[in-house]
């Protein structure tokens, strides 16, 4: 038998403040909130535009298969200046997350400066005494640094199946940049034979740019 409550009870239980009502329905309220956080973190509209403006970009170059552009990736791999770009960007990057991780994160110890100090000096060491194609391992951890916020946005948010055109695109990136972090000679092989003929390399960039353009497009029906 269903409790009894007076009519002064109800009245109360309308009255009260939104604040300290328990919610009618926990699990809306709970998605509602994660999509609240990815949005003031990074949104899906962003996630899904950055990518494909970087394809495109990308791609235009390579369509236009100027001779500074060929000259620049392919002195690339193995480029001083870009090793201290490239690696030394993703070594900031990650001694900042780093920094910041929590309690459950570290494996032992209260403090992250042990992890931050070990961490930078990793770093100085390899510019230092594993200075080839660290430009193509540095590249590498770039994207896979830059991969964790664009997933994140898209986390869960089954109900815009359109995502997954910028989903699939990180993954194959991820994929890509784990290869090329074991294998970074890898990508000089690749941009030889690339620019060995031109046509390849208009080809891929048609390719790029017109993917490029289809995450743009995506971005804007969310």
């Amino acid at each position: 038998m269903a409790p009894i409550i007076s009519r002064k009870q109800a009245s109360a239980a309308f009255t009260e403040p939104a604040r300290n009502r328990q919610p009618i329905n926990p699990g809306i309220d709970e998605k509602e909130e994660e999509k609240e956080e990815r949005s003031a973190f990074m949104s899906l509209f962003f996630a899904t535009l950055l990518p494909g403006l970087f394809l495109a970009v990308l791609g235009s170059l390579l369509l236009l298969n100027l001779p500074l552009v060929v000259a620049t990736l392919k002195a690339l791999p193995r480029s001083h200046a870009a090793s201290l770009v490239l690696f030394g960007g993703g070594v900031l990057w990650f001694l900042v997350l780093v920094a910041n991780m929590g309690e459950a994160d570290r494996i032992f110890g209260s403090s992250n400066v042990p992890w931050v100090i070990g961490f930078a000096a990793l770093g100085v060491l390899s510019m230092k005494y594993v200075p080839d194609f660290l430009a193509v391992r540095g590249l590498s951890l770039l994207v896979l640094l830059a991969a964790w916020p664009l997933l994140h946005a898209a986390f869960m948010q089954y109900d815009i199946p359109r995502r997954l055109f910028m989903v699939t695109f990180v993954f194959v990136a991820i994929v890509a940049a784990l290869y090329l972090a074991a294998l970074p000679y890898r990508l000089r092989d690749f941009f030889q034979w690339l620019f060995a003929r031109p046509a390849r390399a208009r080809a891929l960039g048609g390719g790029l740019l017109a993917y490029g353009l289809v995450l743009m497009v995506v971005a804007f029906t969310y």
